[in-house]
């Protein structure tokens, strides 16, 4: 089955060449010999990228691989400049950043709706004659030509934006949990990897609030050395607030395995250490009460636990009560740290 989530692509991007100076001069019945009148040619497009929120995907991209924008038009005489070249505006999805395909350097983050940022600009239309009228040369012949467009091959990644990231082995129970959470419908299975592409949920909270969850594809040890699905979908957990760890209560060492999980996040990006993180043991249908003095002992005890159950629902209004406090502090210390950036 060929998915409709497309996350990375590769295209050309080809703004327009500028338009050619006229050289030109102003003839009229009583005038035969008059001096230059060449008009400027137009500037060629530029390729713009711009964010839309109505994009949850690269897939409107993936079959497209040469973007062209138009070549700016002639100058004409009576000083009459040449038509600019149309501009292209790429949309993308919000949480796209762009990379030059060949040197791998960082062009661009598109995060908010309508931001708009200039990737390759059109050339610049030549100069017509009449620029080059001098005390010396009063009828100038040369007009210069316009600048070519610049060609580009670049590469598209999509990172999901979302509030919180689900972060957990294939068969955790996150897409369960999304499930139960808001009204997303991920494939559900007892089987590893059944999500192979991110999946988003709403949640709803208290007083019409909500959140953003992403259920990220099952990470497994080695993930960040590409074994399993790999780097293809650490890097949608660099977007995320908060982390949402979840260990299975039917798991072998509830602890070895966070410690897994977080090694595996430190190698793609030590950065994400400093998400804030909230730990579950998730599906405690299939274990007894009695068991969880030892999960917690076995787990680092400066995070907030809960044990939840998606299939009985208990556990769930606590969890999300959680979340939401997280998403508060998350963002009340973003808000204290912009000024400092600032000044």
């Amino acid at each position: 089955m060929t998915s409709n989530f497309i996350d990375y692509v590769k295209i050309n991007l080809r703004s327009g060449r500028g338009g050619s100076g006229s050289s030109h001069f102003r003839r009229e019945k009583h005038v035969p010999k008059g001096g230059p009148d060449g008009g400027d040619g137009g500037r060629g497009g530029h390729v713009y990228i711009v964010g839309n929120a109505q994009h949850w995907t690269l897939l409107h991209l993936k079959f497209q691989k040469h973007i062209i924008a138009e070549n700016g038009k002639g100058g004409e005489g009576g000083r009459r400049s040449g038509l600019e070249g149309e501009d292209i505006f790429v949309e993308v999805p919000l949480g796209t950043i762009v990379k030059d395909a060949e040197t791998n350097e960082f062009l661009a983050e598109v995060t908010e709706e309508g931001q708009k940022v200039l990737l390759v600009p059109g050339g610049r239309g030549g100069l017509g004659n009449t620029h080059f009228k001098s005390s010396t040369n009063q009828s100038p012949r040369h007009a210069q030509p316009g600048e070519a467009g610049l060609d580009r091959w670049v590469i598209m990644e999509l990172k999901v934006l979302a509030d919180v990231g689900l972060v957990g082995f294939p068969n955790a129970g996150k897409s369960t949990l999304l499930s139960v959470l808001s009204a997303a419908k991920p494939e559900i299975a007892d089987y590893p990897f059944t999500t192979l592409v991110p999946n988003l949920g709403v949640v709803a909270y208290r007083d019409y609030k909500s959140f953003v969850v992403a259920d990220i594809p099952g990470i497994i040890e080695g993930a960040a050395e590409g074994k399993g699905l790999g780097l293809r979908f650490l890097r949608h957990i660099e977007r995320n607030s908060i982390l949402c760890f979840l260990i299975p209560s039917d798991t072998a060492n509830w602890g070895k395995e966070y410690e897994i999980l977080v090694g595996e996040l430190t190698k793609f990006n030590p950065e994400l250490l400093h998400k804030r993180r909230v730990l579950v043991v998730s599906k405690m249908d299939l274990s007894i009460p009695e068991m969880e003095p030892e999960m917690r002992e076995s787990l680092p005890k400066d995070l907030p636990l809960v044990f939840i159950s998606s299939i009985t629902q208990s556990g769930i209004q606590e969890l999300k009560d959680l979340l939401w406090e997280t998403l508060q502090e998350e963002n009340k210390e973003v808000a204290t740290q912009v000024p400092s950036s600032i000044e």
